[in-house]
Parts: C-alpha cells; sequence; structure tokens
C-alpha cells in the first residue's frame, strides 16, 4: 500500500446517491472492472474519506473522498 499523498481530488458526477463503493470506483476510472474494484476494497487498498474502507457494497453520498494508486475521486450529484 503506498504512503504518498493522493493527487488532486477530481470530481466525478453521479446521476444519484447513494452509490455502492465498488460501483463508483469502476465510473470514476480507479478500476478497470467491478470485479478489480472489489479486489482492491477486499485488499484494504482503497480508502473513504481518509480511512481504508473493506466494505465494497458501502453506500456513498455526495462529497465523499475516495482514494486508490495515488489518486482521489470525489462523489458529485449531477
Amino acid at each position: 500500500m503506498s504512503t504518498q499523498p493522493a493527487a488532486r481530488p477530481r470530481v466525478v458526477p453521479v446521476r444519484g446517491v447513494p452509490i455502492e463503493l465498488c460501483q463508483f470506483l469502476k465510473f470514476g476510472g480507479l478500476a478497470a472492472t467491478g470485479g478489480e474494484a472489489k479486489a482492491l476494497i477486499h485488499a484494504g487498498e482503497v480508502r473513504l474519506n481518509g480511512v481504508v474502507e473493506t466494505q465494497k457494497r458501502k453506500k456513498l453520498q455526495a462529497g465523499d473522498q475516495v482514494a486508490y494508486g495515488g489518486q482521489t475521486i470525489v462523489v458529485q450529484v449531477n
């Protein structure tokens, strides 16, 4: 797991909340597939609002920040 600070957060608009963490990782481009997203979460490599999150179906709300691989994406309702 990387200890480097994440790059500047990128806003990712979604149609509505809540959205599941695994879906948001894929939708936001941090994972290529849903299976990859679930594996990353299960391995403890994903942070939600600065804390490691291992619940793949964790419900996200507007403003939540998800970080993986030096990138951070933020939930924004479109």
